[in-house]
């Protein structure tokens, strides 16, 4: 199983050192929390361990990923809901929140799945090409839209091997253009 360790008695075990490295007992190899992201995206169960007492620091580290990849990109968690969460601790409700919002999340990842299944099932494959190739009629569209015409441009042949062929024949234009330009 990908999750657990090499005896498969339970995670992978991550030391955390006090030089703020982690360290992958599993593969004997130091690894960021990048990789630990990483993991976690694809299912593989860990435990962090600070390597000094033993305790077990996984949730601040999980955490610790969290702000990052909050920082780095387009956020997720709105303001709002930091300030709920904030609002929660020391509340009467603190010891029903985890339980709510694992149970809320694994309903999200649920109803996301079956989302997914049904969209299949319900476009099938020839409606997923149908698509590419209404996708690619109106990137062609916008592209001769700003590409004026001239004599190196092929006609357009009116099967789908003649798209194909329009559009290296523009393509092909368009590099002459540019060689043009260039030179």
């Amino acid at each position: 199983m990908a999750g657990k360790d090499k005896s498969g008695d339970g995670p992978i075990i991550i030391k955390k050192y006090a030089n703020r490295r982690l360290y992958n007992t599993q593969s004997s190899s130091y690894i960021t929390l990048e990789d630990l992201a990483q993991m976690t995206r694809e299912g593989v169960e860990f435990q962090v361990l600070d390597a000094k007492t033993g305790n077990d620091i996984t949730h601040a580290i999980l955490t610790q990923i969290i702000m990052e990849e909050e920082t780095r990109g387009e956020q997720m968690l709105p303001v709002s809901f930091l300030r709920q969460i904030i609002s929660m601790y020391g509340n009467s409700m603190q010891a029903l929140m985890p339980h709510y919002l694992e149970a809320t999340m694994e309903n999200f990842q649920a109803n996301q799945a079956r989302l997914q299944d049904a969209f299949k099932s319900s476009m099938g494959t020839d409606a997923f090409t149908k698509l590419a190739q209404t996708n690619m009629a109106m990137f062609e569209a916008a592209a001769s839209a700003f590409m004026p015409k001239s004599a190196d441009t092929a006609p357009a042949p009116s099967d789908e091997d003649g798209d194909l062929s329009e559009l290296r024949a523009q393509m092909k234009a368009m590099q002459n253009k540019l060689d043009k330009l260039g030179g």
